[in-house]
Order: structure tokens, then sequence, then C-alpha cells
């Protein structure tokens, strides 16, 4: 395959992982991972092994052959960097370093839709530990390997379908930490899953804006559910805590907003979320000096946690 295939492997998973407790994705080791997902021939449990020249994927339960069949898109082999040109020196160095990275594309937007609604406005540890209350409680064992209790696979489960996501009481969510801020759209996108897929067919901005004509999904969420599901490599996360500051340290030397990360990322049109990834992978995130976000006190959960 074209580029590396353990970085494509590891970065492409590792997108779809929400906390190393999720219990739909499994890391073994550089390279080597377990995902459970539905697809739309029904579930699949898969495995990704990345090889010196390949990577090898195995796949079990009634998706499997539609896991397969996509397997090369979710690693990035539609991604086409012609028209890349890292002109900065630090944005240069790291894809000099990273030559293998292909952004892929899972073509499952409703789950990429759930997970992306969960982790709005809250830090991803809180995210994560919803996701993970979530799918335990309401989704359902993975098929094939999963079912072994020998294997490096039990235990994992699929996400909850979209008829069961729309179903979830209010009250069980906000057991999980998830108000209804961010439980409201996800319900409503569930009721309208099909419209969410139909998405994969429009040009990106088209479903950019489709996207967020869901009540409570802004330009994060949008972008968030392309980079996994469309594969779009101009997704950048505006909106989001951190990134907008890390890009401009990164290639400007200093923390700035978002509108200052707008202005220095327009060269790269077309790129924006590359250009994230790879700053994200070489540059890593400025020193810290402001105040952290915090875990709210005011759902269920919390409250116990603190008791």
């Amino acid at each position: 395959m074209d580029g590396d295939p353990r970085l494509c492997v590891d970065h492409n998973l590792a997108k779809h992982r929400h906390g190393q407790g999720d219990p739909t994705h499994r890391r073994l080791g550089p390279g080597r991972w377990w995902r459970a997902s539905r697809t739309p021939e029904g579930p699949a449990t898969s495995s990704w092994v990345s090889l010196a020249d390949g990577v090898r994927v195995e796949a079990w339960g009634p998706g499997a052959e539609w896991t397969l069949a996509q397997a090369p898109r979710l690693l990035g082999a539609e991604d086409d960097l012609a028209s890349f040109r890292p002109a900065h020196p630090v944005l240069a160095e790291a894809a000099r370093r990273h030559p293998g990275l292909r952004i892929g594309a899972s073509d499952r937007v409703h789950e990429a839709y759930t997970a992306a609604c969960l982790e709005q406005v809250v830090t991803g540890k809180e995210a994560f530990l919803a996701f993970r209350l979530l799918v335990q409680e309401f989704g359902e064992p993975a098929p094939g390997p999963a079912l072994d209790p020998h294997s490096s696979a039990a235990g994992l489960r699929l996400p909850p379908a979209p008829a069961v996501w729309a179903r979830i009481p209010s009250w069980r969510y906000l057991a999980a930490g998830v108000e209804q801020r961010r439980s409201a759209p996800l319900v409503r996108g569930s009721l309208r899953a099909d419209a969410l897929e139909r998405t994969l067919g429009l040009p990106l901005p088209a479903a950019d804006r489709a996207l967020r004509s869901v009540r409570g999904v802004g330009h994060w969420t949008s972008a968030e559910v392309r980079q996994r599901a469309h594969g779009d490599t101009d997704a950048w996360s505006v909106g989001d805590y951190h990134v907008g500051g890390a890009i401009t340290w990164a290639l400007l030397g200093e923390k700035l907003d978002d509108a200052a990360a707008t202005e220095v990322l327009e060269p790269y049109r077309g790129h924006r979320y590359r250009v994230q990834c790879l700053l994200g992978m070489h540059a890593g995130r400025p020193p810290r000096r402001g105040p952290r976000m915090t875990l709210p006190t005011h759902t269920p959960r919390a409250t116990r946690g603190r008791s």
C-alpha cells in the first residue's frame, strides 16, 4: 500500500477509538488493532495488522465482506497529496518525518456523529467515560473472536444502533454524565441516521452544511464527523479548546486564537486537517500556562464521584 502501513493503521484507527477503555476498539501494540463496527451489511469484528509491505485485515460477522472491501479507504488509500505543498519549515519537517501519513474515511457517519456529540464542550476524559458506559449498557457483543474468551478480542462490543441511541432516556444519559446540550443533538441525529449516511454522497462543503442543519451541531462537531467518516483532509477542528493554539504555536511561535489559526492555515486550504495532524505528531502542544478545563459537578455521575 502507499504510505507507512504502521502509521496508516495507528493513525486512522486511533481516530475512532474513544479512550483506552473504549469497548469498540482495542490496540494490541504498534500497528495491531481490533475494531467492532456496524456496517450497511450488519455487525463486524475486524483485525488490523501492519506488515512490512501492507496491512492484513480479517473480518467476521454479517458485515465482514463490506469491512474488507472498505478497508483501503479507512486506511487512506484514496487520500491525494498531489496538491499539498508544506512551505513552512516546521510543517515541511513534519511532512518529511511522517511521509506515510494518509487520511482515511470510515464511511460510517452515524458512528462518527454519536462520538462527536458526546465529545462536544467537555474534556476527553469525561467524553470517553460517557461513551464507554453507554456502549457497555446499550451496545451488543461483537461477532466472531469477540465471543471467544481466549481471544485477544474477547469482550469487544458494538456501538448501539441508531434506533437504540434515539430511545435512551435522558436520565440514562445524565447518569453517564451527558447533559441535554449533548444528548439532544445525539438523539436528533440518530432519528435522522439515514440522512446522515447520505452525506457521504455529497460534496464535502454540502456535507458540512447538511450536518450542521441538525440543531445543536456546529462547526467543530461537523469537522470531527467529516474527519472520521468522510476522510475530509480540510476539516480542521475549528473551535477546539487546544487545536487553534497548538497550530499557531507551531507555525507562528505563539499561542493565539482560532481566527489567527484560520489565517495561518489559509495557504493550506484543502489540507488544513492534514496540517493539524502533522503538527500534532511533530510539534505537540504549547506549554500549559492557563487554567485547565475541569470536569463538571452538576451531573448525577459527577456528584457520585465526589461523595
